[in-house]
């Protein structure tokens, strides 16, 4: 079976998809599978060991968006199944043009808050007429083995301002816990202020047994770094997704977004810190009254109560 599947855009739902992308080859498991998507999105996935192909969906690039997606798919050879996890004209548009006996376009079968990995294996049992479970999530890299017990903390989320908890209160939590772990202190390119923020917090404490990787990482280093945490604490975030396919131990922090459908999947070793009021969850990419009261009720002490239980 030739296959192509066109991943979601952001790193956090791409490794949501991976329940769905191995049940998928369950079902087809002499597959050749071409990935199409963002660069993030095949970092994470292209060294599946069923993946044969992958091509960057660099239309937003182009002079036309719709002329390079036709030219992309009138470039490529037939395939048995094309499906997509996405939603957007620009991705009916590419797989109109495709060659293929089937396709699938993603869509969601119910309106009822169900988590985002069981949409999208919901979506392949639907494609596939089968009834496979929504297992953990997956992916292929080797963690990385750190000398000594690590916690890593990551203060950014590229959704936007409004799911960040703040610097300081980080900082405060790595003072708290650095005689326990080494720090390491995750970002991305546009999250080096925050990160820089915590770095000078623990230099005025003299602490010194911490890495700054804010920007300094590539995908698949990310995950590597991630993979072999002794803690993980993070706001809902692609890397939350990512300690969760490896079962690291996390405390995650939850303020505009619902929970229920982007939580740690399957991660028995994870705890979730969130407060309920009226305006959440609002689902904004920044507080929309300008209070942010939602992470503001998340605080240090609470956070390093359930980092302490997790590991008990």
């Amino acid at each position: 079976m030739k296959l192509l599947i066109e991943l979601p855009t952001w790193l956090g739902d791409t490794v949501m998809t991976t329940p769905a992308i191995e049940n998928l080859i369950q079902h087809y498991p002499d597959s050749q599978i071409t990935l199409f998507g963002s660069f993030v999105s095949i970092e994470a996935l292209k060294n599946h060991p069923n993946i044969t192909h992958t091509i960057i969906d660099e239309s937003k690039k182009a002079n036309n968006r719709f002329i390079w997606l036709y030219k992309q798919a009138k470039a490529l050879d037939k395939f048995d199944l094309t499906l997509t996890f996405r939603r957007t004209l620009p991705s009916k548009f590419f797989h109109f043009f495709l060659q293929a006996k089937k396709k699938g376009y993603y869509k969601r079968y119910t309106k009822t808050q169900i988590h985002q990995a069981i949409r999208y294996n919901d979506f392949i049992n639907q494609i596939l007429n089968t009834t496979y479970q929504t297992d953990h999530l997956k992916l292929y890299y080797q963690p990385k083995i750190y000398q000594k017990p690590t916690l890593g903390i990551n203060p950014g989320a590229t959704y936007g301002s409004a799911k960040r908890w703040y610097p300081e209160r980080f900082a405060e939590v790595a003072i708290a816990l650095h005689k326990q772990y080494n720090i390491v202190i995750f970002g991305g390119p546009s999250e080096t202020d925050m990160a820089a923020d915590i770095e000078e917090v623990l230099q005025q404490q003299s602490i010194t047994n911490y890495q700054n990787l804010a920007g300094k990482t590539s995908i698949s280093e990310l995950i590597e770094h991630i993979a072999g945490l002794t803690l993980f604490i993070t706001g809902d975030s692609g890397p939350m997704h990512i300690a969760s396919a490896y079962q690291i131990p996390t405390v995650s922090l939850f303020g505009p977004t619902k929970h229920i459908e982007t939580s740690q999947w399957m991660n028995k070793q994870s705890s979730l810190i969130r407060h309920q009021i009226a305006c959440s969850p609002c689902m904004k990419r920044e507080c929309p009254l300008k209070t942010h009261e939602c992470m503001k009720l998340i605080t240090a002490k609470g956070v390093i109560e359930a980092a302490q239980q997790l590991l008990r």
